[in-house]
């Protein structure tokens, strides 16, 4: 398994932007299909994001599609989340997870691998 460490998680205005950094503290991420999860209070963890090793499968959640985009640079060894157009609903605590997934995947369950979480609270 991989340690993973988010960071970029803030306070932000509805209408605002936001870019969620995901690294490797211990291990690489090479290979591993990563995903972008959140969790807001009270709820059930919700996919959020997920790109291939490649980069040639990205999937997205429905309530973030055309508002969020993943991505990542091997040669840093980070994937980002960039969320623009940021509304109240999308307040979470945002983790980071990885997994030698060949087909990917938008369950948590798959997911070995996971960071502590970076809070994203979005006001009006």
């Amino acid at each position: 398994q991989v340690q993973l460490a988010e960071s970029g998680g803030r306070s932000v205005q509805a209408g605002g932007s936001l870019r969620l950094s995901c690294a490797a503290s211990r291990g690489t991420l090479r290979g591993y299909f990563t995903g972008w999860f959140r969790q807001a209070a009270g709820r059930e963890r919700e996919f959020v994001a997920g790109i291939s090793w490649t980069g040639s499968r990205i999937v997205y959640g429905e309530s973030v599609k055309g508002r969020f985009t993943i991505s990542r640079d091997n040669a840093k060894g980070t994937v980002a989340l960039q969320m623009n157009n940021l509304k109240p609903e999308d307040t979470a605590v945002y983790l980071c997870a990885a997994e030698f997934l060949p087909y990917g995947s938008r369950r948590s369950l798959d997911f070995g691998s996971w960071g502590q979480g970076t809070q994203v609270t979005v006001s009006l």
